[in-house]
C-alpha cells in the first residue's frame, strides 16, 4: 500500500512538474514583450554600419569624428550598466525597462534632427546609456519569471532579438536615409513602453521588496490558474526571506568569499566572451571580406544567413542539451574560425587563391559559433547565478565589464591589425582556447535547477536552509563544477 502510494505521489509531483513546463500564453506575451528591448539592442548596434557613408556627407565627419560617433555608444553603455542594478533593485524589472527605453527613444530623436556632430554625439550617449541597462535587465527579468526547464531557452531569446535587430537595421538601411533610419528606431521603443503596464512584475523582486502575496499571485498568473506553484512559492519565499539575512551588498562587497565561484563564473564568461574577438569580427568584418575577395553585401548576408538560425539553434537547445555543452561547442568553434582567419592572413603572399576562402570560411565558421552558444548563454548564466541580495550590484558589475572590455576591444583592434593581422587572430583563437578549459573546469550546469538551487550551490556560505542546501546539492554537477 505504501509503495503505491509513493508511486502515486510520484505520478502527482511528475504531472505538476510537466504542468508548470508549459508555456501560457501570459508567459510567451511577457517574454516578447521583454525583448523588444533586446530589438532595441540590436538596431543601436546595426545602426553606425549602413548610416556611416550618410551621416558623413551630410554633416561633413571625418573618419575619427565618426569614429568617436561608433564608439561612444560603449561609453553610454557603461554609464547605463552602473545603474542598471541599483535601478532595477529599487524601481523593478518593468520601471527600468521603461526608464531604459525613455534613454532610447531621446536618443534616436536627437541623431534624427543632426545638424551638427554634437548632437549626434549626445543622440549616441543616450542610445548607449539605455543599452546599459537593457542588456542587464531584459534576461535577469526573462530568468525569474520562466519555469526552470524553460528558462535556458526563454532568456536565450535575448540574444535572437539582438541579432534580428542588428540584421534588420543593416538590411532596412541599405534602402533608407540615416535620418528616417533612426526615426524608425523609435517604433521597437515605444512598442515596449507601451507593453509594459500589461505584463507582471517579476515575482522575485516582488518577493523581495516583501509584496509576499502578490508575488504569489503573480506567479500563479504566469504559470496557469491550474498549476500548483505551492512548491516554487514556498522556495522563493524561503531563500528570499534567507538572502534578506545577508547585508545588501554593493560592488565592493561582492568581493566577498561567500560571492567568489558565483562572480568568477559571471565575470570570466564575459570577459572570455569579449577578449575572444566577437566586436572585431561583427565591426570589422567587411574590411575581412573585401580584403577575402568579396564584397560586402554578400559578405554581410552570408553572415545573417548563418547567424539567425544557428541562435535560433542554441534557444532550441538550451534546455535541452543544457548550458556546458554548448559553450564548450560554441567555443571550440570559434577557437577553429579564429585560427582560419590567422592562417589566411599568413598564407596571404603564398596562396592568394586559396587565402580569401579560408577568411571567408572562417568568419562564417566564428560567426556561426559564436551564436550557438557564446552570444547568449553568458548572460543566460549571469541572470541564474547571482543571489537576489547582490542581483543588482553584480549584474551591474558584470554589465559593466562587458561594456568595457567591448570598448577595449573595439579600440585595440586597428592598432593591432596594423602591427600583425595574422598574429591578432591568434591571440583571438588561444583566447577561445583557454574558454574552453574555462567552461569545462569552473561553469555549473544550470539546466532544469531553480534560482534558488543554483544559487544555494554556487554560494554555500550564505544562510539558507536544509531544505534548499538538500535541493541544490547534485553530485555529478558538484564533480563538473
Amino acid at each position: 500500500m505504501k509503495n503505491k502510494f509513493k508511486d502515486f505521489s510520484r505520478l502527482l509531483s511528475s504531472i505538476r512538474e510537466e504542468a508548470s513546463s508549459v508555456p501560457t500564453s501570459i508567459l510567451i506575451l511577457t517574454t516578447l514583450a521583454a525583448v523588444s528591448g533586446s530589438y532595441v539592442f540590436g538596431s543601436a548596434v546595426g545602426y553606425s554600419s549602413p548610416a556611416q557613408s550618410g551621416i558623413t556627407d551630410d554633416l561633413n565627419l571625418g573618419v575619427a569624428e565618426y569614429s568617436l560617433f561608433g564608439s561612444i555608444l560603449t561609453i553610454g553603455a557603461m554609464v547605463g550598466a552602473i545603474v542598471s542594478g541599483s535601478l532595477a533593485d529599487y524601481a523593478g524589472r518593468r520601471a527600468a525597462m521603461g526608464f531604459s527605453e525613455l534613454f532610447c527613444i531621446l536618443g534616436w530623436l536627437a541623431i534624427a534632427v543632426s545638424k551638427v556632430a554634437w548632437w549626434l554625439y549626445v543622440g549616441r550617449l543616450l542610445l548607449g546609456c539605455g543599452m546599459g541597462i537593457l542588456s542587464y535587465v531584459v534576461p535577469i527579468y526573462i530568468a525569474e519569471i520562466t519555469p526552470k526547464d524553460l528558462r535556458g531557452g526563454f532568456t536565450a531569446v535575448h540574444q535572437l532579438m539582438i541579432c534580428f535587430g542588428v540584421s534588420l537595421t543593416y538590411l532596412i538601411g541599405a534602402f533608407l536615409n540615416w535620418r528616417l533610419l533612426a526615426i524608425i528606431g523609435t517604433i521597437p521603443c515605444l512598442a515596449q513602453l507601451l507593453s509594459l503596464s500589461f505584463i507582471p512584475e517579476s515575482p522575485r523582486w516582488l518577493a523581495k521588496v516583501g509584496r509576499l502575496e502578490r508575488s504569489e499571485s503573480t506567479l500563479q498568473h504566469l504559470r496557469g490558474k491550474n498549476v500548483d506553484i505551492s512548491e516554487e512559492a514556498t522556495e522563493i519565499r524561503e531563500f528570499t526571506e534567507a538572502s534578506q539575512q545577508q547585508t545588501e551588498a554593493n560592488i565592493f562587497g561582492l568581493f566577498q568569499l561567500q560571492y567568489l565561484k558565483s562572480l568568477t563564473v559571471g565575470v570570466g564568461l564575459i570577459i572570455l566572451q569579449q577578449f575572444g574577438g566577437v566586436n572585431a569580427i561583427a565591426f570589422y568584418a567587411s574590411s575581412i571580406f573585401v580584403s577575402a575577395g568579396f564584397s560586402r553585401s554578400i559578405g554581410t548576408i552570408a553572415m545573417v544567413v548563418v547567424q539567425i538560425p544557428m541562435t535560433a539553434l542554441g534557444v532550441i537547445l538550451m534546455d535541452k542539451s543544457g548550458r556546458r555543452p554548448l559553450l564548450l561547442i560554441s567555443a571550440s568553434g570559434t577557437c577553429l574560425g579564429c585560427f582560419l582567419v590567422s592562417l589566411s592572413f599568413y598564407l596571404q603572399d603564398l596562396h592568394k587563391e586559396f587565402s580569401p576562402i579560408l577568411a571567408l570560411v572562417g568568419v562564417l565558421v566564428y560567426t556561426g559559433s559564436f551564436s550557438l552558444g557564446m552570444g547568449g548563454i553568458p548572460w543566460v548564466i549571469m541572470s541564474e547565478i547571482f543571489p537576489i541580495n547582490v542581483k543588482g550590484s553584480a549584474g551591474s558589475f558584470v554589465t559593466f565589464v562587458h561594456w568595457l572590455c567591448s570598448w577595449i576591444v573595439s579600440y585595440a583592434f586597428n592598432f593591432l591589425m596594423s602591427w600583425n593581422s595574422a598574429g591578432t587572430f591568434f591571440i583571438f583563437s588561444t583566447i577561445c582556447g583557454l574558454t574552453i578549459l574555462f567552461v569545462a573546469k569552473l561553469v555549473p550546469e544550470t539546466k532544469g535547477r531553480t534560482l534558488e538551487e543554483v544559487q544555494a550551490s554556487l554560494n554555500p556560505y550564505q544562510q539558507v536552509s536544509n531544505k534548499e542546501m538538500n535541493l541544490a546539492y547534485d553530485p555529478v554537477t558538484e564533480l563538473h563544477a
